[in-house]
């Protein structure tokens, strides 16, 4: 089995390799914002979860790398154009694409980019593309729907948790989900393996989620690589607020609801007093428990794979990793 930190490389690498390219690919103004979208940098996740998923059963990584970079190819476009919508304009401590180079570009280049990522598919060889075709589809729908959602409830002030659990299974979870199905059926598993794949995709998922709603709050800034706050700032529905609009008594509602509802405010006092709630009311402590509880649910499905324990062990020390980090 190649190590994590291998498989690392070799993605980067092929990044690399395909930005050069769209560097030079006419017409500029469209390829070469994918390129520095791209040249981001990032944690690379959903590709090494593809190849992780991969060496479960298969032995030459290199036959999921196409699958790999069209799921990462992915993700970026869908961040371009979740830049634009929350009007975002830090990504990874560099100027989003929109504002690197407007937004008409960033909208058109994610456009491609979703694209490009079908054609890098499309590349993997496998009897298995049909399948891998509708599941890579429907978790593009899939995304959409959560990002509708998302948007939906920021015009709402009574979100309830189990909805927000749903918009971030569909944002967020399914395209981890897919990644690793996606290794898991490159590598030769069967349909159940799959489907215990899938699933252990969308607890990671929610975890994950969970674990950056949690930074956006409580992290370190300069760890994170954007302001803290921003979630609290922009009213954004997360699982902190959802849980303290429902836990808090009628003085802590009532103040929530007010800086809800305020158009003009200083941020950082903003902050500080809902920040102020969340800690007399453990909204951190609960967030932290909630990650806990579906990290060890995934692990424990992912332990029910039918596969040597050397060969999942790497992938379950991943899920633990995830959530002890603090970007």
């Amino acid at each position: 089995m190649v190590e994590a930190r291998l498989l690392q490389e070799l993605i980067e690498n092929e990044i690399r390799l395909q930005s050069g390219r769209w560097e030079l690919t006419s017409p500029v103004n469209l390829y070469r914002p994918v390129s520095y979208s791209l040249n981001e940098g990032g944690k690379r996740l959903r590709p090494l979860l593809v190849l992780m998923a991969y060496q479960l059963f298969g032995d030459n990584p290199r036959e999921a790398l196409k699958a790999a970079l069209a799921i990462e190819v992915f993700h970026n476009f869908t961040l371009l154009h979740d830049d634009i919508m929350d009007k975002a304009d830090i990504r990874r401590n560099r100027p989003s694409v929109h504002v690197q180079f407007g937004e008409n570009s960033a909208i058109l280049s994610g456009d491609v980019m979703a694209f490009i990522a079908y054609h890098f598919l499309l590349e993997s060889h496998t009897d298995r593309m049909v399948e891998i075709m509708q599941l890579f589809t429907r978790t593009a729908r899939e995304i959409c729907e959560g990002q509708q959602l998302d948007m939906d409830f920021e015009s709402r002030n009574d979100v309830t948790t189990k909805e927000y659990l749903e918009m971030i299974r569909l944002k967020t979870a399914v395209l981890l989900a897919c990644s690793l199905r996606t290794g898991g059926m490159l590598g030769g598993c069967d349909d159940a393996a799959a489907r215990i794949l899938y699933e252990a995709g969308i607890h990671l998922g929610l975890a994950f989620q969970l674990q950056d709603d949690l930074l956006d709050t409580f992290g370190d800034e300069s760890a994170f690589g954007k302001k803290i706050g921003g979630d609290i700032v922009s009213n954004k529905k997360t699982f902190l607020l959802t849980e303290a609009l429902q836990k808090g008594n009628a003085r802590q509602k009532k103040e929530l609801l007010s800086w809800l509802g305020k158009e003009s405010f200083n941020r950082d006092d903003k902050i500080k007093a809902i920040k102020n709630i969340f800690e007399d009311l453990k909204i951190k402590e609960l967030t932290e428990e909630k990650i806990s509880l579906y990290n060890i649910c995934g692990i424990g499905i992912l332990d029910s794979l039918p596969v040597e324990r050397e060969r999942k062990e790497p992938l379950a020390g991943l899920f633990r990793n995830l959530i002890s980090r603090k970007v």
